[in-house]
């Protein structure tokens, strides 16, 4: 994947509907073992069959961004990535300059937040021997954090985008539980008139919890342990369309992290809740997801593993080349792709 180059202009500077377009009009590029066509994501359920199941993630992106105020009195923003079962934050530290990660960081450095909140880094995250980009962190006093990034906190943004975005940009129509730092993006071109058509062919949507913690465009490294959540009803829905012969076509990587999550060497999908640290790839191939709908992911992201788990390495690998030349446009408000078997 990494000969496949953004050719100029192919970063999604801003939401579709900046550019003209609905939710929905962005491009959508259906690929099979022996096609690829093109089309609009509001043409998905023409591409599905009745009896097939979508599995989205009700996950609602909060505004995790912070602009923090370091030791020497400057200031730089802080992504909050998630928070864990004992209080505490698991952040990052961006540069003020490039706004890329900062790694020059030491245990015990203190950042003094918004609302006279301190926070004190204490060791790396997921590995707090080898702090880097993540690092778990104690605030002090207590906050209830969906509310004080409610009340402090912006979107997070990367470089790509020529302004900022609002929440309401970064949400899905169906989002409801607030918890991700950053959105399942492969769900933002879904409107509610286009889950109704989708019920109406024969296509069921069933929901799932992950909540995405912050992921990194320039280190490329596999994802950290994220909160999600399988309802049982989910997990049934999953298993009897694969015992029926049919699809289950996954709206984003974080879908199918949680549904692999919990499903079994025996191909059967159970409830389950708590974190999950599972990397899927070639070496681990799915056992519950056999379509997923999918933005396009920097050529180098480990989300590609995950594709390639789906679809193999090979399809994923004609898919972006031809995304590439066809003037496809990637990140999280770009087009959209569609893998099917």
């Amino acid at each position: 994947m990494s000969a496949v180059l953004l050719p100029m202009g192919a970063e999604a500077a801003e939401p579709p509907e900046r550019r003209g377009l609905t939710r929905d009009g962005v491009r959508l590029m259906a690929v099979r073992p022996g096609s690829t066509t093109s089309a609009r994501f509001r043409d998905l359920p023409d591409l599905l069959e009745p009896g097939d199941l979508v599995v989205v993630n009700t996950s609602a992106t909060v505004p995790a961004r912070l602009t923090v105020r370091r030791a020497d009195g400057s200031t730089t923003p802080l992504h909050v990535s998630t928070t864990l079962d004992d209080g505490s934050w698991v952040v990052e530290v961006r540069r003020p300059t490039d706004d890329g990660p900062e790694t020059g960081l030491e245990p015990g450095a203190a950042l003094d937040l918004p609302g006279g909140v301190r926070l004190v880094l204490r060791d790396g995250f997921p590995d707090p021997a080898a702090p880097g980009r993540l690092w778990r962190a104690h605030a002090t006093p207590a906050v209830a954090v969906p509310a004080y990034l409610e009340r402090h906190g912006r979107p997070v943004h990367y470089g790509h985008l020529t302004a900022p975005v609002s929440l309401a940009d970064v949400r899905n129509v169906y989002a409801g539980e607030p918890g991700s730092a950053e959105n399942a993006s492969a769900g933002r071109p879904f409107t509610d008139r286009l889950l109704v058509r989708l019920m109406a062919r024969g296509v069921p949507v069933a929901p799932l919890v992950l909540h995405a913690g912050v992921s990194s465009p320039e280190v490329h490294e596999p994802p950290a342990p994220e909160r999600y959540r399988v309802p049982e009803v989910t997990a049934r829905l999953v298993t009897a369309t694969r015992a029926a012969g049919r699809r289950v076509v996954a709206v984003g990587t974080t879908v199918t992290r949680a549904l692999e999550t919990v499903t079994g060497d025996d191909g059967v999908t159970r409830p389950g809740e708590g974190w999950t640290d599972l990397v899927l790839g070639p070496d681990r191939p799915t056992r519950a997801v056999t379509g997923l709908l999918t933005g396009l992911h920097a050529p180098e992201a480990s989300h590609v593993l995950l594709l390639e788990a789906v679809a193999g390495t090979d399809l994923v690998a004609r898919a972006y080349a031809a995304a590439a030349a066809g003037g496809y446009l990637w990140h999280e408000f770009g087009d959209s792709m569609l893998f099917l078997p």
